[in-house]
């Protein structure tokens, strides 16, 4: 058994004492491990705690002493607030799905790994020596060194790497605990070896001579392994996916076979209801990577396919539904992780609503063909609903125009209420606060539903729009008393080959950028930065871009006065519309919109992303040809205002 020994890939003499096995690195410094080892100080705190907890409830049932009954109480009630804290904190780890996650991940919802249970060590030195010697009649310390790798192949289980070799050592032990069993342990003797594991939910030790204990915790830690390496997948990639679903299905089948096999474990984590619902969780991630699958090379703009495509995503949301529902059923709600349940309710909004969308971009973008298979569609389409909306039949939504679209309107409106909704329920978990990929692809998604809501509304030769009264516009925002200015300056601006030589912007408090240095304006003291607060005898403090370039457009050889002042803080406000004069003309007039922050100081450190659209049609026409649509990715995202638009259709159950 030695020759499974190895230190930096070589093999390794038995007395030293750096040498770990093939499958465990117990010095690994990841991110993984360090959220283990805190795993592992918490247990030894909760568990101290429950011990003091223990020693003030049994003195306080032995005590008479009123005073002593009031310092008790007092001490518990102590103890009681620290194990609550522990125990958040313990659900703090349970929640940080980022170090579980690939490290390509950059675009994909994150998904939800196991922790590894915890134990402490066994010395089955002693017990085992003295049963060879009683039962078999044998010399126990000429065994010493098997005794001694059964130990190390124990303790390297502790600590199993991320892969599939991890996995295999966990097998390995574990396999080999029937024989332990059969050879050293049975009814009629007690061995002396006490098994001890902390429950990995609420760290609370659970101690038996019963080896089903360790057989049990062996399997859970198996496949929680298993869910690690689907979490570390990168799923950007087809083998990735491959990868994922097949290791969250065995995951979910080893918990099968955990449920059925070991009914009685006296741990929480392991009862019957919590295994349930982590058998549907696992299996709820693998399908969800496979429909990432199905999409990863783009889904086709085609009916069939967008149809095919909403059944997929509606049997993901369907499937987290029922996740979230064992979640919050007694007992399982006391103490799985708000964040899990949050996740897996957020998910199933984030997927219905995709179905909608697909239904709606199959029926909005595309007319039945004299070509196209009609009794396809029809059967598709009859597969999306559980029941059809009410009224009309899928062969009627297909052929009428008008029904089809009052459908595919209906469908893009519950899209974009389910995303909202999937947008709240983010908001309410601190931990998923922290997501900002997961924030990212909602809002992406909600964003390409309102796109697509704004390209199918009603539309209208007229159309109202907000206006503010001019009686409360006013520079509040430049001129006010958290802003420092100088005293008024005049100038006298004179042209130089019809060019004025700078650039305003703003609106209501117009402010001089991009000041050419050799220009008379900046001879006479102009300066980048300065607002112009009068032209003549004109005040134009709360005057617009257009309204300034009025009174300047005049301005002959001889020039014009102005009033200008600066801030003293360093931080001026940047406005959001330009204009640039030239021959007395503006050059240019443009709403741009202005991110000006700290980071617009240093330009060379803004990372500049380029942004993507969501639909990435090959032709932009009415022919509605075949092309592909991108799902939603953290690095996408859409600026498009979008209204909203009356409901004449009654919705209904849809999937």
């Amino acid at each position: 058994m030695t020759d499974a020994l190895f230190h930096n890939g070589l093999k390794e003499a038995r007395g030293d004492e750096n040498y770990f096995r093939k499958g465990c690195n117990p010095f690994a410094q990841t991110g993984r491990s360090k959220l283990q080892n805190k795993r592992a100080g918490l247990n030894q705190q909760i568990i101290k705690q429950m011990r003091m907890r223990a020693g003030a409830e049994n003195l306080l049932k032995a005590t008479s002493n009123n005073k002593v009954k009031e310092m008790v109480m007092l001490e518990l009630s102590y103890v009681n607030s620290n194990l609550q804290l522990l125990m958040g904190q313990l659900e703090g780890l349970n929640s940080s799905v980022e170090v579980y996650q690939s490290s390509q991940e950059t675009a994909n919802i994150p998904l939800i790994a196991l922790g590894l249970k915890e134990t402490k060590e066994v010395d089955f030195s002693t017990p085992f020596k003295d049963y060879i010697v009683s039962h078999y009649n044998e010399d126990g310390t000429s065994f010493e060194d098997e005794i001694a790798d059964l130990m190390d192949l124990r303790q390297a289980c502790r600590t199993p790497s991320r892969t599939e070799v991890g996995v295999e050592l966990l097998a390995k032990y574990f396999n080999h605990l029937p024989l332990i069993e059969s050879r050293f342990i049975s009814q009629s003797h007690h061995s002396g070896l006490f098994f001890t594991w902390y429950d990995s939910f609420t760290g609370v030790p659970v101690c038996q001579q019963n080896i089903s204990l360790e057989k049990a915790s062996i399997l859970f830690n198996i496949a929680a392994l298993f869910s690690q390496i689907g979490t570390r997948s990168d799923r950007q990639t087809s083998l990735g996916l491959k990868e994922a679903i097949s290791a969250f299905q065995k995951a979910a089948g080893i918990l099968n076979h955990l449920k059925e096999t070991f009914t009685h474990t006296p741990s929480y984590d392991m009862s019957p209801a919590m295994l349930a619902m982590l058998i549907r969780m696992m299996l709820a991630q693998a399908q969800e990577c496979l429909f990432e699958q199905l999409a990863l090379p783009g889904v086709r703009n085609e009916v069939l396919t967008l149809l095919r495509m909403a059944q997929e995503a509606a049997k993901v949301s369907e499937i987290y539904d029922h996740v979230h529902q064992s979640m919050i059923q007694t007992p399982v709600k006391d103490n799985v992780p708000f964040f899990w349940s949050t996740m897996s309710q957020v998910k199933t909004n984030h997927y219905r609503s995709m179905a909608h969308y697909f239904v709606a971009s199959a029926l909005l973008d595309h007319q039945v063909g004299p070509t196209d298979d009609e009794d396809q569609q029809e059967k598709t389409l009859s597969q999306v609903y559980d029941h059809p909306p009410e009224g009309c039949s899928p062969l009627d939504i297909l052929k009428k125009r008008a029904e089809r679209e009052r459908v595919g309107r209906a469908h893009i409106r519950r899209a974009i209420t389910g995303h909202e909704e999937a947008l709240r329920i983010h908001c309410l978990c601190h931990h998923l606060n922290k997501l900002e990929v997961l924030q990212d692809i909602l809002k992406a998604s909600h964003q390409r539903s309102l796109h697509k809501s704004s390209e199918n509304q009603t539309k209208t030769e007229h159309q109202a729009e907000m206006e503010v009264p001019a009686v409360i516009k006013g520079p509040l925002s430049v001129f006010s008393a958290k802003q420092r200015w100088t005293p008024p300056r005049t100038l006298h601006l004179r042209t130089e080959d019809r060019d004025l030589g700078f650039t305003l912007k703003g609106d209501a408090a117009v402010q001089v950028v991009s000041l050419d240095p050799l220009c008379p304006a900046a001879a006479e003291g102009l300066k980048e930065g300065d607002y112009i607060v009068a032209v003549g005898d004109t005040s134009c403090k709360w005057m617009s871009v257009g309204e300034v370039m009025r009174l300047l457009k005049d301005v002959d050889e001889q020039g014009v006065d102005i009033q200008v002042v600066s801030v003293l803080d360093g931080n001026p406000t940047m406005p959001a519309k330009s204009a640039t004069f030239c021959g007395n003309l503006p050059k240019t007039y443009s709403m741009i919109c202005l991110a000006y922050d700290d980071d617009d100081k240093n330009p060379k450190s803004r990372k500049v992303s380029k942004k993507s659209s969501f639909l990435s049609w090959g032709l932009k026409n009415k022919m509605k040809s075949a092309s592909t649509i991108s799902l939603p990715t953290a690095e996408q995202s859409w600026n498009k205002p979008c209204p909203t638009f009356p409901s004449s259709y009654k919705d209904s159950v849809l999937y």
